[in-house]
């Protein structure tokens, strides 16, 4: 084996069964077939079942999902709230409101019938909650003008995540963290350091002392900046996105050699990339290995129209 792959497959796996991602993000049964028969295909790691990842809590708290045209992505277009202070106001989530039931549901399912599978439920960090329940824009000014309000809403949104992934460990599954709606350049890193941070420590610590485990910590965007503020959350699993300066990235995690980075590789490379191109791109993470161990390869969420040819090639490439 070269490097162990990681593929991130959301609304691919809707592609993989014909359908689009609306149809698999709203249908239980719907949704359980595009994972099952992607899991199939792929054999990959983890299974985070989702397809419009990001939606799930936002609607759960009210935000209204909106069907996209064609294959495209469904959305929160309209804010819940019009500022960071009403939203610290809202209800705590209840696990039990939207489609968080389904989703936990289908990957008791998938886990039921493929218990090899590493299974997990995506839950999100509070910034991309707030950016769905105020909309970016109010976010982004109350984050300037208000920094307070915002720090307030998102602890509020942190209860009640803590209570979303109690109720994903309980079922016997996985918590799959995401939060790359706080990255840099939409934060900057000193925002991010102080705004930011402490809420999602919290969150993940918490979260992982009820998973008995620390969750991995999924932030996209240009994050070599705050690397020391992601491994302050206690997560032993971080990815160095495409977006970020790689070099830095691993520099930055060297006094963590414990902690496993994923290296993703760009999106072009493995929906329009060429045999030698994606074989290029594998061999240049590859060559990492000899200066970090703890290293995988991996994708950021792999869009709906990717060859499957493509990932099939990185698999083989990668792991035989």
């Amino acid at each position: 084996m070269r490097i162990p792959l990681s593929l991130s497959v959301y609304e691919h796996a809707a592609a993989i069964i014909g359908v689009t991602p609306w149809e698999a993000s709203r249908d239980g049964e719907t949704c359980r077939r595009a994972h099952r028969e992607a899991w199939l295909l792929y054999r990959h790691f983890p299974v985070v079942v989702g397809i419009d990842i990001y939606n799930l809590e936002a609607e759960a708290l009210g935000g209204e999902v909106r069907r996209p045209a064609g294959t495209g992505i469904p959305a929160i277009t309209e804010p819940i709230t019009g500022s960071c202070a009403e939203a610290a106001r809202l209800p705590l989530l209840d696990p039990r409101a939207g489609r968080i039931p389904m989703m936990i549901a289908v990957g008791r399912r998938l886990a039921d019938e493929f218990p090899e599978a590493d299974v997990r439920i995506p839950v999100s960090g509070p910034f991309s909650i707030a950016q769905s329940v105020v909309g970016l824009q109010q976010l982004i000014i109350d984050v300037a003008t208000a920094p307070d309000d915002v720090r307030r809403a998102l602890e509020r949104l942190v209860d009640g995540q803590v209570r979303f992934a109690r109720a994903v460990i309980e079922a016997g599954l996985g918590v799959a963290f995401f939060e790359s709606a706080a990255a840099p350049p939409l934060l900057s890193p000193r925002m991010f350091r102080e705004v930011e941070a402490p809420p999602l420590q919290r969150a993940m610590r918490e979260v992982g002392e009820i998973a008995g485990r620390p969750a991995p910590c999924i932030i996209g965007g240009d994050t070599a900046p705050i690397v020391p503020e992601l491994l302050a959350t206690g997560t032993r699993f971080l990815i160095c996105p495409a977006e970020t300066d790689r070099e830095a990235f691993l520099a930055a995690t060297a006094s963590a050699p414990e902690v496993t980075v994923r290296v993703n590789l760009h999106p072009r490379i493995y929906t329009r990339g060429s045999e030698a191109e994606i074989i290029a791109a594998i061999d240049e993470v590859v060559a990492l290995r000899s200066t970090r161990e703890n290293l995988l390869l991996g994708t950021g969420a792999i869009p709906y129209e990717t060859p499957p040819a493509n990932l099939l090639l990185m698999k083989r490439y990668a792991e035989g």
